[in-house]
C-alpha cells in the first residue's frame, strides 16, 4: 500500500524543517495539517486524505516554507496552546512556554489553600495574558490586574480575555508597578520576567530572537526585572502574601542572596520544572 497523501506530505515537510534545524519537524508538520484541517490529530489520520486539496496544499507549503527560517510557528499560525486552551499570539508578545504553566499552578494551589473568599491577584509583564486569563478562568472568583508595558502587548491579552472568556480582568500599561495606586494592595503578585542576559541574546536560537526583545533581556545579569520586583513587590502586598516569579536556568544562587538579605521575606520556596531546573521562587511576606 502506498503511503497517504497525509503521511507524504508529513514526512517531506517533516524531513525539510528537519534539515533547517529543527528537531521536531514531522510533530510540525502535523500540527500545520490539523491546523489547516481544523481537526484533531487522530482525524488527521482517519479522514485528512479526503479533505487535502490543492488549496491546502498550497497553505500547507507556504507555512512549511516560512518555519524553514526558523520563524516561529507559533506566529505563523497566530496562536498558542497553553493550559488546554487556545491563545492568540503574535510578534508583540513572548510565546508562552510550558514552564508558565508550573506558575499558574502553583498560584492556583496557593488560592485553594488559602480558601481565599475573593483574593486580589495581580499579574506583572502580563503579555499575551496566559496567566491572568488562566488563572481567572480556573479560579472564577479572583479579582485580577494585568500590568504590561507595551500597549501592543495588552492589546493582544484583552483579545484573548474577551475571546477565551475571561470577565472582569483590569488590564493597566504600566512599567512595573508605577502605574498602582500607592494604597493598592495584593494577596498573590505573579511575574514572569524578562531574565536572560544581554551577552546571552545572540546565541539564543532563531525563534526565541524572534519574540519581542524587551520581553528576554533584562541586564548585564539579567536578573534587573527580577531586582526592581523583589524591592517593590512587597510593598503592594497584603500581610501573608506572595510573590511568584520565574527564573532562568543558574540564576537561583545569584538571586538567593537578594532574598535572604531583605527581611521583608519570612519565607522563600524554590521549585524546579519537568527537566529538574531551579525556575520558580515563591516567597512569602
Amino acid at each position: 500500500m502506498s503511503p497517504s497523501v497525509v503521511n507524504k506530505l508529513i514526512s517531506s515537510a517533516g524531513a525539510r524543517l528537519q534539515s533547517a534545524g529543527i528537531e521536531s519537524g514531522a510533530a510540525e508538520a502535523e500540527i500545520v495539517l490539523c491546523y489547516l484541517l481544523k481537526c484533531e490529530r487522530l482525524d488527521l489520520f482517519l479522514s485528512g486524505e479526503n479533505r487535502i486539496d490543492d488549496n491546502i496544499k498550497a497553505r500547507f507549503e507556504e507555512i512549511i516554507s516560512k518555519r524553514e527560517t526558523r520563524y516561529p510557528l507559533q506566529y505563523i499560525l497566530g496562536e498558542v496552546y497553553f493550559y488546554g486552551r487556545r491563545f492568540s499570539v503574535d510578534e508583540n508578545v513572548m510565546v508562552p512556554t510550558p514552564e508558565t504553566e508550573l506558575l499558574c499552578e502553583n498560584a492556583l494551589r496557593y488560592i485553594a489553600y488559602r480558601d481565599f473568599e475573593s483574593p486580589a491577584v495581580l499579574d506583572v509583564g502580563c503579555g499575551s495574558g496566559v496567566i491572568a486569563v488562566t488563572t481567572k478562568l480556573e479560579s472564577p472568583g479572583i479579582q485580577i490586574t494585568a500590568l504590561d508595558l507595551s500597549g501592543a502587548a495588552l492589546q493582544v491579552a484583552q483579545k484573548n480575555a474577551g475571546a477565551i472568556g475571561a470577565r472582569d480582568i483590569v488590564f493597566i500599561e504600566s512599567d512595573m508597578f508605577d502605574a498602582l495606586d500607592s494604597n493598592s494592595a495584593y494577596d498573590l503578585i505573579l511575574a514572569n520576567p524578562p531574565y536572560i542576559s544581554d551577552g546571552e541574546y545572540d546565541s539564543l536560537p532563531p525563534e526565541v530572537k524572534a519574540d519581542p526583545r524587551l520581553a528576554l533581556t533584562s541586564g548585564e545579569q539579567g536578573l534587573d526585572i527580577i531586582k526592581r520586583l523583589l524591592a517593590e513587590g512587597p510593598k503592594y502586598l497584603n500581610d501573608g502574601g506572595k510573590l511568584m516569579f520565574e527564573i532562568g536556568c543558574g540564576q537561583a544562587e545569584l538571586i538567593r542572596p537578594l532574598i535572604d538579605d531583605d527581611d521583608r521575606y519570612v519565607s522563600s520556596v524554590l521549585m524546579k520544572d519537568l527537566n529538574d531546573i531551579d525556575r520558580i521562587f515563591i516567597l512569602s511576606v
